[in-house]
């Protein structure tokens, strides 16, 4: 065996063990959700503590006044002021303007705050905020957001507890059924809540403000030195600096603030190339700290795994890259016999992956997503695996970066993104890779590999596929 072949077996299995401890943690959240201890409520406070509700806006026509008009029921006995922080350059300032002036009018206190540039961009603008209020509790809801009127009254006597920092709620969903996209999105993001979030909470180890849908007690935003810039997640980097400072964080499966989910596909991988980005470098930033605090072994492990949870994308692009010459390979030496190792491997990641999702409905007291359904969470999640990967490399050697928002529909008739969708060269060019492996394993009578080409051609197919056709609506 010569040394290239060598070195391309040991990649291969390195990135199919690596998605196999993935696929298995995730069943490993499951088996500590089904552990977890019902949360009890604590009394009402006789003295509720300020409270300011911040709105980060940019260019958000369509929800702007959507989200002003919900945050302006929210029900408070406590001092309670509202920051509209919006950098907007466009008629969104002018929507803002005219709802608060409405709502000062009728003696809410609410201010428009602008900053005239975007510097340190969501991150920048809370910290602004927070510099402007002497509030003992900053709660943030993003633009496409409607918190229900009670959303405070059940979310703040969690905060009275000394040690707790933050307070996250549930996720729902405004626009679920609107299209298949939509509904991946929701069971995508159900089983993050109600598995990941609520069973990472139930263990004691460390889990993450979402970025919206939270309540900050100021103490643990400066104690963990403030909403920085340096990643494209702040929520995020902010949720474990102030943990590794010794602050608890307290999750509410059971209170719901629904939200409005990307509408198209180009918007949606734009939000998670972010998402991935950030997570990385956050992992760059702070897991040195967690391996050198005094942690318990659990809590270090499992921050491991949320981390660079996204690595797993990294190892389904390099499997798909290496499955046929892997193949060639162990054939031509008479290793055939392992092909039955990887088609285990394989399948059990995915049965394990799509049963995350199953288990995430059944949390929440959903049906079971149907199987038409879970062919768009694996199409849909399987056409990430070009844009993650370059994510991850992105955020391995670059800090920061531009923070660019994702656009929602709202009232508006039509969607309106920030710019044209990006043409699917990537997932053209893999496509053409994989196509070409197929023809040659047909060729050569080597079959074993070709499902699983197809399985990796068809979710960067579909994903090709509507990207253009969002193009082309675009011109």
């Amino acid at each position: 065996m010569n040394l290239p072949a060598i070195a391309l077996l040991v990649v291969y299995y390195a990135a199919l063990l690596l998605l196999t401890i993935y696929s298995l943690h995730r069943l490993h959240l499951i088996r500590l959700l089904r552990r977890a201890l019902a949360l009890v409520d604590p009394a009402p406070p006789d003295r509720w503590p300020s409270l300011t509700v911040q709105l980060p806006l940019y260019n958000e026509p369509g929800v702007a006044a959507r989200l002003i008009d919900s945050v302006s029921r929210l029900r408070y006995p406590g001092r309670l002021d509202i920051q509209v922080l919006d950098d907007s350059t466009d008629r969104t300032s002018a929507i803002v303007a005219a709802k608060v002036a409405e709502l000062q009018s009728r003696g809410i206190r609410i201010d428009q705050i602008r900053r005239g540039s975007r510097l340190g961009f969501k991150a920048g603008a809370l910290a602004h905020g927070l510099s402007l209020s002497r509030a003992e509790l900053f709660a943030v809801f993003d633009a496409d957001f409607v918190p229900p009127s009670d959303t405070l009254l059940r979310m703040v006597p969690h905060l009275l507890d000394a040690g707790v920092g933050m307070v996250q709620a549930r996720w729902g969903h405004l626009n679920r059924d609107d299209s298949v996209l939509t509904q991946a999105q929701a069971i995508f993001l159900d089983a993050h809540f109600a598995i990941e979030s609520a069973s990472r909470f139930a263990a004691g180890v460390f889990f993450n403000f979402n970025g919206t849908a939270g309540i900050w007690k100021r103490a643990a935003i400066e104690e963990a030195g403030g909403w920085s810039s340096a990643t494209l997640t702040e929520d995020l980097d902010l949720s474990y600096r102030a943990q590794l400072a010794g602050w608890k964080f307290v999750f509410l499966g059971d209170v719901e603030v629904p939200g409005e989910l990307p509408p198209t596909i180009s918007a949606f991988q734009d939000q998670q190339h972010r998402w991935a980005k950030g997570s990385i470098q956050t992992a760059r930033q702070i897991l040195p700290a967690i391996a050198r605090a005094d942690l318990p072994a659990s809590v270090k492990r499992e921050a491991c795994f949320h981390l660079t949870g996204n690595a797993a994308y990294v190892a389904t692009l390099i499997l798909s890259l290496l499955i046929a010459p892997a193949g060639v390979i162990r054939v031509s030496m008479g290793m055939g016999y392992l092909l039955a190792i990887d088609a285990m491997l394989f399948c059990l990641s995915t049965v394990l992956i799509l049963n995350f999702y199953v288990e995430g409905q059944r949390a929440l007291g959903r049906r079971s997503p149907t199987p038409r359904a879970l062919l768009y969470v694996f199409l849909i999640g399987m056409g990430l695996a070009v844009r993650n990967s370059a994510a991850v490399a992105e955020g391995l050697v670059r800090s920061g970066g531009v923070f660019n928002r994702t656009p929602k529909r709202g009232t508006l008739s039509r969607f309106r993104a920030d710019r044209k969708p990006r043409l699917p060269l990537s997932e053209t060019v893999l496509i053409t890779v994989l196509a070409s492996a197929i023809a040659f394993l047909l060729f050569t009578h080597l079959y074993a590999a070709v499902p699983s080409l197809l399985l990796f051609i068809s979710g960067n197919l579909y994903a090709a596929i509507v990207l253009m056709m969002e193009r082309i609506s675009a011109w």
